[in-house]
């Protein structure tokens, strides 16, 4: 009987130690573990009374109002370099894809024939002036003859004429001159402007003719380099507006719509709005002192079109939707959570221009609102900062740019409290937050940490 009574506290003991390390749970009831269990409700209670929340400051700032558009990079200049005399190609001189400079040698033509034509009409021309030097010394005997009656003024009015038509046969052979040498100088065939040579089209030694449809090679002017794109019409007003100031400036983007390629500026507006699609192209220059726009290429445009001076600007997950319209959550030195109805004017997934009903420096909640109601106490947890003033972010449509916003809408209380709110910013990362430290202080559940990311954004 002792054993026995030795072996179950020998047990006891081993189980309360266990749990006592976190080895194992025992159910409800067994000793300590109410306990623990109590405690852990009892913390639970605490945090759904005040919730943890981020907020950010109201501030002041200018905000850039911004169109976002796809272009199309194209070449500045494209020429097709074309043999303009027939002959043997006899020499290439530049590589593919090399850069060239205007009136750098491309390739040479064999000049043997047109040498001759020129050497030909420069031996005319010598010829021809010859016989002018001696029709005119002929003239000046006539003249003095006829004029001392020794001799007929008809031989010398003959003779003027025959001076005056080897005279015009002189500048017709100066004329043969000047084009056997433009002929003569097509042999060496030129680059027509900077650029970047292409893949070329023949191999030296093969006859060139001016009527090949292939050419040569073809050079691309990329520096600077142009872009196409759309707009829609109703922002054709803004942007003709903002064109009459100064000429807009317009950044290429990557992939990302973030990273910044290259920032030109605009050039014209076509001056037609294609009526099967209401929008309207409009040209770029960009410097592209990179090489980093390519002709033929797909690339993010954003244009500026305006500036909004010293407007109030939150984050954008500040806003929520309501009923009533738009409204924030604001916190002060009491931190109480109350609702404050706005206006807001020119929004994207960052940050929102505030038209009326906040000034700063007010601070607005910008997550933890599942638990939210007006005039309940919250606890700062953390402190948000509305993005610095810049290009604004592209704005994005449908359920990527609910993704990118937070908009969940699920489980969210209204203004007053007391059920759902459709639209606005997702508190999805914020119940996960909560619902780790309602645990017992533990780690957050896995997703907790990119609710957080999200929220913070």
């Amino acid at each position: 009987m002792k054993k026995f009574f030795l072996y179950v506290l020998i047990v006891a003991a081993g189980l309360g130690g266990a749990q006592y390390m976190g080895w194992i749970h025992l159910p409800i009831g067994w000793g300590g573990n109410q306990t623990a269990q109590q405690g852990r409700s009892g913390r639970r209670a605490a945090t759904a009374d005040e919730p943890p929340v981020l907020t950010a400051e109201v501030r002041r700032a200018d905000v850039p109002v911004t169109l976002d558009a796809v272009g199309t990079v194209q070449a500045l200049n494209t020429v097709l370099v074309r043999a303009q005399v027939d002959g043997k190609l006899t020499a290439i001189k530049f590589k593919d894809g090399q850069t060239v400079k205007q009136d750098d040698v491309l390739a040479t033509i064999d000049p043997t024939t047109y040498q001759a034509l020129y050497d030909q009409a420069v031996a005319k021309k010598a010829q021809d002036e010859a016989t002018l030097g001696n029709a005119r010394k002929d003239l000046d005997r006539y003249v003095t003859l006829a004029a001392s009656n020794f001799g007929s003024k008809q031989q010398a009015d003959t003779q003027k004429a025959l001076v005056t038509q080897l005279e015009a046969q002189t500048r017709l052979d100066q004329a043969a001159i000047d084009n056997a040498k433009a002929m003569l100088d097509y042999t060496t065939i030129r680059a027509p402007l900077d650029g970047l040579t292409g893949l070329r089209a023949v191999d030296a030694g093969n006859i060139v003719h001016t009527t090949d449809a292939s050419g040569i090679v073809t050079i691309t002017q990329v520096q600077p380099i142009a872009a196409i794109f759309n707009l829609p019409q109703q922002r054709l007003r803004a942007v003709n507006a903002g064109q009459a100031r100064a000429p807009l400036t317009i950044q290429a983007l990557g992939d990302d719509n973030k990273t910044l390629i290259d920032t030109g500026a605009v050039q014209v507006v076509d001056n037609l709005v294609d009526s099967t699609t209401g929008t309207v192209r409009v040209k770029a220059s960009f410097p592209n002192s990179g090489n980093q726009l390519w002709p033929g290429q797909f690339t993010n445009m954003r244009l500026f079109i305006d500036t909004l001076k010293d407007a109030v600007v939150v984050p954008t997950a500040a806003v929520q939707r309501g009923p009533d319209g738009a409204f924030v959550y604001t916190v002060g030195d009491d931190r109480k959570a109350r609702v404050t109805k706005v206006g807001v004017g020119l929004q994207d997934e960052q940050r929102a221009v505030i038209l009326s009903g906040l000034v700063p420096p007010a601070r607005v909640i910008t997550s933890g609102f599942s638990q939210l109601t007006d005039g309940a106490t919250v606890q700062p947890t953390a402190v948000e900062d509305v993005p610095a003033p810049g290009a604004a972010p592209a704005p994005q449509s449908g359920a990527g740019a609910r993704r990118q916003r937070g908009d969940g809408g699920a489980g969210r209380r209204g203004p007053d409290g007391n059920g759902p709110q459709a639209g606005g910013a997702s508190d999805g990362g914020d119940r996960r937050r909560q619902g780790g430290n309602a645990a017992g202080g533990g780690a957050p559940e896995p997703g907790a940490q990119a609710g957080t990311a999200a929220a913070a954004q």
